[in-house]
C-alpha cells in the first residue's frame, strides 16, 4: 500500500475552478487499477484548538493506490496529463508526500 498527500497551492481565488476539474477526473482516476483512495480535502470548519489550517488558497489531495506500480503508472495515464493542462493556470506549487504505513 503507497499513501500519497499532495498538498496543492492555488492562484488566489480559484480553489472552486481548480475542484471543478478536479472532480471531472476523479471518475477516470478512481476506475484507474490499485487505486484505493483518491479525494480532494479542504479545511474542516471546527472549534479544535489544535487544527493547523491549510487556508483557502489550498487543497489536499489524499490518495491510496495498492502499489508504487499502481501510483507509477497513474502519473503517466493520459487523463493526468489532459487534467494537469486544464488546472496548470490555477497551481502556484506542489507538496507531494508518497509514504508507506509504518
Amino acid at each position: 500500500m503507497i499513501h500519497v498527500i499532495a498538498t496543492i497551492e492555488l492562484a488566489p481565488g480559484t480553489r472552486e475552478k481548480f475542484l471543478a476539474e478536479f472532480r471531472k477526473n476523479m471518475p477516470k482516476v478512481h476506475a484507474e487499477q490499485g487505486c484505493v483512495e483518491y479525494a480532494p480535502a479542504i479545511d474542516a470548519t471546527t472549534d479544535l484548538p489544535v487544527q493547523s489550517k491549510v487556508g483557502p488558497d489550498k487543497v489536499v489531495i489524499v490518495e491510496k493506490w495498492a502499489s508504487l506500480d499502481a501510483l507509477r503508472a497513474h502519473m503517466k495515464a493520459p487523463h493526468m496529463a489532459e487534467y494537469g493542462a486544464r488546472v496548470k493556470d490555477y497551481v502556484r506549487g506542489r507538496d507531494i508526500k508518497i509514504l508507506s504505513p509504518a
